[in-house]
């Protein structure tokens, strides 16, 4: 690394999603950043409030099942920055924030190939892309040319499924196993619990 290249700053991926909850495509998506990426670490960020009005368990225990999926992966942390904006999360105004707070970081926003026919919808992707240019993460069955690598085909909507009947002949291949434990332990997505 050149004298040039150590002063432009830390190279810093930003991973932002519900994690409702998170699952091993997200796992893998973090590994696959630092392995492959010019990317010195990734920031994990979960959604304090879903812009598009998704149902989502409290925040808190996202955060919680957010720790215990990726805080075992060197260079990984997560994030309690929207928390800190409070209200409806934006993208934008999360990237602003961090901006701010962390002048010296070169930004990148980790995207999977599912999310690129969405961010039409986003506000103002187009000064998103200016202040972290995405970071692109194949995923199975969303438009990942066949030649590469890919995330497996896993969405928090099918471990929901699982999780509210309460069915774990698939969830330990989905879902990291201190996340299942969690879940479990607090009762979450599980059907008819009042």
């Amino acid at each position: 690394m050149t004298a040039h290249e150590e002063d432009a700053g830390e190279r810093v991926a930003i991973f932002g999603g519900s994690f409702n909850p998170p699952h091993m495509g997200h796992v893998l998506a973090v590994v696959y950043v630092l392995a492959t990426a010019p990317i010195d670490r990734v920031v994990v960020v979960p959604v304090f409030q879903h812009p598009f009005a998704k149902g989502l368990v409290p925040y808190e225990d996202r955060l919680a099942m957010c720790e215990l999926a990726f805080s075992w992966i060197p260079n990984a942390s997560v994030s309690t920055i929207e928390r800190e904006l409070g209200g409806e999360s934006l993208t934008l105004r999360t990237l602003e924030k961090l901006t701010a707070q962390h002048p010296a970081w070169r930004m990148r926003l980790v995207i999977g190939t599912d999310v690129l026919p969405e961010v039409d919808k986003w506000h103002r992707f187009d000064l998103i892309e200016k202040l972290a240019p995405p970071l692109v993460v194949p995923r199975t069955g969303a438009g990942a040319a066949p030649d590469r690598m890919v995330l497996p085909e896993v969405s928090s909507t099918r471990v929901r499924e699982l999780l509210a009947r309460e069915d774990e002949s698939e969830l330990s291949a989905m879902i990291p196993s201190k996340v299942l434990a969690y879940a479990r332990k607090k009762r979450l997505y599980i059907a008819n619990d009042p």
